[in-house]
């Protein structure tokens, strides 16, 4: 019995140390096998090992002589596919009787004789667009929270009753259009949406709030309307919508997540890198300069600087650029205010330059399209307006922060 026993304890012990090495070598095997092959393949197909990419080129592909339309823009991105963006400013064309039509948008496609198609639309699809435009337009309503013009702060629930201007009108000309239109409904069973009219900058002006106090206000606010009524509660805010165009309404809903998180924010600042801002809820306001009388128009041929930028330098980015380019005789990059006037640079210049400050969004876009000038857009992850539906590639640039440096190469040179 006693041998019996030995045996079985003997054959079970072999057995068990034979599997327990064979349980660790044969995972590792193919593990490391595995990895092997994994290697091999993202060493055969990757770029990471091997690159003959292009650098960013900003270039004409036309000859100024004989034609006044800017012709074309290539941006070459470290990417195997690079991508031309091609901006075609109609204006340009109008004071030279020979100019010729901008050349049409190019992108790379697969399967075609030279990898690029066409692409010249400002809308994404031209033909859907209309459609979904009429049926808003038609039955699309918001509700507005009602306040009286007695109200303690009707200056800053009510729209204005003057011509919004400087740099953050976008805010008070989209209540005040809002408010007139006829997708208002006083009917709250018949709306879609519903409006926060507060107003981030009058709160930032009136002395009774300032920047401090503008996160107590619309925790109050939102609180008072969430017990006076039943809509907010419903969906805990996600069908309201509130509009702000000045940067401290990035941090004016810190004691209202709700807002933050559920509610739709039309803001001027609208970059995706930042936490409080949700690109597939949230909606980028354009932030416009408001300007009277029809705009200037001068052509291509009269435009003597390549690109032009100035302003504050309060951002690693424009140091880039300023170091790049502050001694170029073609880029335009100057520090601070002008001593002419600015309308006068952008009336003057080719391109404009739009270059990230405190915030990625300024009024420049506005301004280099009012002028005539292409807009060249230096901020990464800006939500751009409308980007749904505007395709930005047929009117403007967009350059990597990266490439500032390689907005002239040889390509160029060849062209002005």
């Amino acid at each position: 019995m006693a041998n019996t026993t030995r045996f079985l304890y003997s054959l079970t012990h072999r057995r068990f140390s034979r599997s327990f090495r064979s349980f660790f070598f044969i995972p590792t095997s193919l593990a490391l096998v595995t990895s092997l092959f994994i290697l091999l393949y993202i060493f055969t197909t990757s770029t990471l090992f091997f690159s003959n990419q292009k650098p960013s080129i900003l270039h004409l592909n036309q000859p100024l002589s004989g034609s006044s339309s800017v012709s074309q823009i290539n941006i070459y991105n470290n990417t195997r596919n690079p991508f031309v963006h091609v901006s075609n400013v109609s204006r340009l064309n109008e004071n030279d009787r020979d100019g010729r039509e901008s050349q049409r948008s190019l992108w790379p496609q697969s399967g075609s004789s030279d990898g690029l198609y066409e692409n010249n639309e400002v809308f994404h699809d031209k033909d859907i667009f209309p459609e979904d435009y009429k049926q808003m337009n038609r039955s699309f309503k918001i509700y507005v929270y009602p306040h009286r013009r007695n109200d303690p702060f009707a200056n800053v629930l009510l729209p204005v009753d003057f011509e919004p201007g400087g740099n953050y009108a976008s805010e008070s000309y989209f209540k005040k259009v809002l408010m007139g239109s006829h997708f208002i409904t006083k009917n709250p069973a018949k709306a879609d949406l519903f409006f926060l009219p507060f107003s981030i900058s009058r709160l930032r002006h009136d002395p009774r709030i300032g920047v401090g106090g503008i996160q107590d206000f619309i925790r109050d606010y939102i609180l008072n309307i969430s017990r006076k009524y039943p809509f907010w509660n419903r969906t805990g805010g996600a069908d309201h919508f509130y509009a702000a165009c000045h940067s401290i309404g990035r941090s004016a809903m810190e004691k209202s997540w709700e807002v933050k998180y559920n509610a739709i924010q039309v803001v001027c600042s609208s970059s995706y890198f930042l936490s409080g801002y949700i690109a597939h809820k949230d909606a980028c306001l354009p932030q416009i300069w408001p300007r009277k009388g029809d705009p200037p128009n001068l052509a291509l041929s009269k435009r003597k600087k390549l690109a032009f930028f100035a302003g504050a330098v309060n951002s690693p980015v424009r140091e880039m650029l300023l170091h790049s380019w502050r001694n170029d005789s073609e880029i335009f990059a100057h520090s601070g205010r002008l001593k002419t006037p600015y309308a006068d640079a952008l009336l003057g210049s080719k391109f404009c330059l739009h270059v990230k400050g405190f915030e990625v969004n300024t009024a420049r876009i506005a301004d280099s399209l009012y002028y005539g000038c292409v807009p060249v857009i230096i901020a990464n992850h800006y939500d751009l307006p409308f980007a749904d539906i505007l395709n930005w590639k047929s009117f403007s640039v967009v350059v990597s922060t990266i490439d500032i440096p390689l907005l002239k190469k040889n390509s160029y040179r060849n062209k002005f």
